[in-house]
């Protein structure tokens, strides 16, 4: 009888993302990156007397968001090097303003050491797609979230607009003019760290099946598209901004082309049974 060979998950736990924190942005990314912060941070209702799980949270900037307002925060995070950066930074806010400290865990998203029901919400922004289990994450994260609770998921969107235009562009320029993609990496392509490729019905299908779905928004439209960023930095700062918000608006009426979707549920558990 052959012996059974059991998955080995390979991980880089000391890395601290110094290598994909970009040092600039264009006005584009600026927007999209404040907007998912925000809408996410603003979905937990974090506030004094919350307890709010920040599920792979990375260096702890929204952690430590959530503690500023009062919340009392946990990270959860696989990464020690990253986790020590989180303690760094938040101890650096307390210095600015007395905040109560996050703490942190070290720990996989689709294993949380968590007693269930332990938080009245838990946020995932950014992360999912990074995840070599994403509907074990999910069903965790529900697990450890209060029946009345909220889960927040933002994910990337790799079927928005500006994937879509980038993928048609580029398959002019093959197979019409027959030149190379604009870029070396293409923006409608998951990179290369990423296990999932997120768009709309995935999302929906594996959160659904966790959660019951209140809130299903698209935030920003036209992130990375070709040329977009450039225009935007030819064009006055205020016309910018009412060009990226415009373009946010267009996103909450069509989640499907919207860069980011943001998911909020309550988990699909009875206040009687742990699952």
């Amino acid at each position: 009888m052959a012996a059974k060979v059991r998955a080995m998950r390979v991980v880089d736990l000391d890395r601290d993302m110094s290598d994909v924190i970009p040092t600039s942005m264009s006005r584009d990314s600026e927007f999209l990156f404040d907007r998912m912060t925000q809408a996410t941070i603003d979905a937990a209702l974090p506030g004094p007397g919350r307890r709010i799980l920040d599920v792979a949270s990375g260096v702890g900037q929204d952690t430590i968001a959530m503690a500023v307002r009062g919340a009392t925060a946990v990270g959860a995070e696989p990464s020690q090097r990253m986790i020590g950066m989180a303690r760094l930074f938040a101890e650096e806010k307390q210095r600015e303003q007395k905040i109560d400290l996050p703490s942190w865990v070290q720990c996989w998203s689709d294993r949380l050491p968590f007693a269930t029901g332990s938080f009245d919400a838990c946020i995932c922004k950014g992360a999912m797609d990074h995840f070599d289990t994403p509907e074990a994450a999910i069903a965790e994260m529900a697990r450890v979230t209060s029946t009345k609770g909220r889960v927040v998921l933002a994910i990337a969107n790799f079927e928005s607009l500006s994937c879509r235009v980038g993928r048609a562009v580029d398959d002019f320029r093959q197979d019409i003019l027959g030149r190379d993609p604009m870029r070396e990496r293409r923006g409608y392509d998951a990179p290369s760290d990423h296990f999932t490729r997120y768009e709309v019905d995935l999302i929906r299908e594996q959160a659904s099946r966790h959660l019951i779905l209140n809130e299903f928004r698209g935030l920003s439209m036209g992130w990375g598209m070709p040329g977009w960023a450039d225009f935007l930095g030819w064009l006055p700062q205020f016309v910018a901004g009412a060009c990226v918000r415009g373009m946010d608006a267009f996103a909450r009426l069509a989640p499907v082309l919207a860069d980011v979707i943001v998911v909020v549920g309550q988990p699909r558990r009875s206040d009687s049974t742990s699952a």
